[in-house]
């Protein structure tokens, strides 16, 4: 089995420079990694608001209905880690690119759809797609700049523009389909992958790559398999709820799923995961910060969403406006996280941003069915937003840091993955939460979930903060000057 040493390399004093400046190709390149990013988070909710339209127009029955945004997250979710190291040993460029081409196919199919199998076929496209283009972008980015300033800005644009790209969908959604046809929210996918087919080879760059070692196909399948069969359980209990068969059984199948990779790991000669990448604490609790940043904050939209329409009685649009306030947080949040970083840690960044997110949705729990809520509502969103998008970029920051580049791919789709399944699960567990309550009207259920979802938000914060270590390597962003070259105590390739 390949051993990983974890221990610091020996201090150099060649180290690449830490710069906080990006140059005219690097900008390029960001602003077509950032776009492709920023379309696919749009993916995820774009559809949601015309659901109903495309039932109608298509044929679907209302219960098949939720499996146009299922298909999409099992796959997005299900393949991320697979493709993340595929990246690493066939080249991230190379992924990127492949994903783009399916992204435009998949979505002119999924325009063009006539009929209900079409349309999943195309969903299903889209979601392999984002499990491919997500992290081979992500691991562009680490690649192409040091750890410093210059990696965190990069980093904390992609979130921002990734939870943006998220709270926005619903009301691109909605107004494409008030406006024109929903048929829009696929077409401007190929729009966007036309644009980046042409632009990207000529400004992605990524190190040369080494031996190619096997791929762990084992591994691969096994825990494609599971984490398809876990997004799969979690969803049916948001349907169905827990005690259903279609909830409890795909469950109880990752549990053995689960033994079964990591016995797989631990015996072949070149591992999906390699176990000692698993070990550094910065990667698994990292992690784990991300899956629960982002399973908290994208089924708080999701309530929010239930309430000003289904209590407040807003309409579609409008509440997707009034969500948009949170959007606007999420990207101030995404540009102010590297400064906070830089003059603290990755881990304080993690920490005091779920804490101010809890404090910041714990009064929502209370919100009553008056629309005199809807001023408090705007400015707790608004504040937990950016608290949101704060611990997120530390998250990625803490995530990939001291990891060498042939195994950044791997990292970057740990990463990926958190955020996908984090995704994927939020919505389904807090909409099981809030219809398991039982009384006259929705709103109990939805301030139980509410203030569900802001104690796992303090208790994450709690947990990170005993258990998240960060590489003994580290070195303080605010320490290293712009444009000048620092000594570094890690290996930055």
């Amino acid at each position: 089995m390949t051993e990983i040493n974890t221990s610091p390399p020996p201090t150099t004093t060649n180290a690449t420079p830490r710069v906080d400046r990006f140059t005219t190709t690097q900008k390029i390149a960001m602003a077509i990694l950032l776009t492709a990013n920023f379309t696919l988070a749009v993916d995820f909710s774009i559809l949601n608001v015309a659901l109903p339209h495309i039932g109608s127009e298509l044929g679907f029955a209302t219960s098949a209905l939720q499996w146009i945004v299922t298909s999409f997250a099992l796959c997005a979710a299900g393949f991320t880690l697979f493709f993340g190291r595929v990246a690493d040993l066939f080249g991230r460029k190379r992924l990127f690119m492949i994903g783009i081409v399916l992204l435009g196919v998949s979505s002119l199919a999924g325009g063009l759809a006539s009929e209900p199998g079409l349309l999943l076929t195309a969903r299903i496209g889209q979601g392999i797609a984002t499990a491919m283009v997500t992290p081979a972008a992500l691991s562009l980015m680490t690649t192409m700049f040091p750890e410093g300033p210059a990696r965190s800005r990069a980093l904390g644009l992609n979130g921002a523009l990734m939870a943006a790209g998220f709270t926005s969908g619903a009301v691109l959604g909605g107004l494409l389909t008030g406006a024109v046809s929903w048929r829009w929210a696929f077409f401007i996918n190929v729009v966007v992958a036309l644009a980046v087919m042409v632009v990207a080879p000529f400004v992605l760059r990524e190190p040369a790559r080494g031996p190619r070692p096997k791929l762990d196909v084992p591994g691969a399948i096994t825990i494609t398999i599971a984490l398809v069969a876990l997004v799969f359980g979690i969803d049916n209990a948001g349907h169905h709820g827990w005690t259903h068969a279609g909830s409890w059984g795909p469950i109880l199948g990752v549990l053995v799923l689960f033994v079964v990779f990591f016995k797989i790991e631990g015996r072949v000669a070149e591992p999906l995961v390699a176990p000692g990448l698993l070990n550094r604490r910065n990667i698994g609790w990292g992690n784990t910060a991300g899956l629960l940043a982002f399973g908290t904050f994208t089924s708080l939209v999701f309530l929010l969403t239930l309430y000003l329409q289904q209590v407040l009685g807003y309409s579609a649009v409008t509440a997707g406006l009034a969500l948009g306030v949170l959007g606007i947080g999420t990207v101030l949040g995404g540009l102010a996280a590297p400064k906070v970083i830089g003059r603290t840690s990755a881990k304080a960044a993690i920490v005091a941003g779920l804490v101010v997110q809890a404090a910041a949705t714990a009064p929502l729990a209370f919100a009553g069915d008056s629309r005199d809520w809807l001023i408090p509502l705007l400015a707790c969103t608004f504040i937990g937003g950016v608290a949101n998008l704060v611990a997120i970029v530390g998250y990625v920051v803490a995530a990939t840091s001291g990891v060498p580049a042939h195994q950044q791919g791997l990292a970057t789709g740990l990463v990926t993955m958190s955020q996908q399944v984090g995704i994927a699960l939020g919505t389904p567990v807090m909409s099981a939460l809030a219809t398991g309550v039982v009384a006259a009207t929705l709103l109990p259920g939805l301030q139980f979930a509410i203030g569900v979802n802001a104690a796992i938000a303090l208790a994450a914060a709690i947990l990170l903060a005993i258990f998240l270590r960060l590489p003994k390597t580290e070195v303080p962003i605010a320490a290293a000057e712009p444009n000048r070259p620092q000594p570094e105590s890690e290996s930055s390739s």
